[in-house]
């Protein structure tokens, strides 16, 4: 077993959280949680990776080849969408924030609070 897609998987999704704990502007932590998922598609992509392993095509594989784990792939496009309207919807919030009250750094949006 390979630790390293592990490893690697789990430095990016701590980049993230620490980009996101430090950071001082709204649209630098979107970016950073952006970086932080990104880190479940490479565990994803870990977990289904299998050396040796073909297309998961049926068609013309024969029985007893290793084949990629195709539901693992389906689970990584389905993370990116996600991930893209999550960024989205998140960017929109930040922008109507920008518009409304000319700043997007959370010290000065903490006079909103009821």
């Amino acid at each position: 077993m390979n630790v390293l897609p592990y490893a690697v998987a789990a430095y990016v999704v701590l980049l993230g959280i620490y980009g996101m704990a430090v950071s001082r502007d709204l649209v630098h932590t979107i970016v950073c949680l952006s970086v932080a998922q990104s880190g479940t598609y490479l565990l994803l992509l870990g977990v289904g990776f299998r050396k040796g392993g073909t297309a998961p095509v049926f068609g013309d594989v024969h029985p007893g080849v290793r084949v990629v784990d195709p539901v693992v792939q389906a689970l990584v496009l389905t993370d990116v969408v996600v991930n893209a309207a999550v960024t989205a919807l998140l960017l929109a919030i930040a922008m109507q924030l920008h518009k409304r009250h000319g700043t997007v750094d959370p010290d000065e949006l903490a006079s909103l609070r009821g």
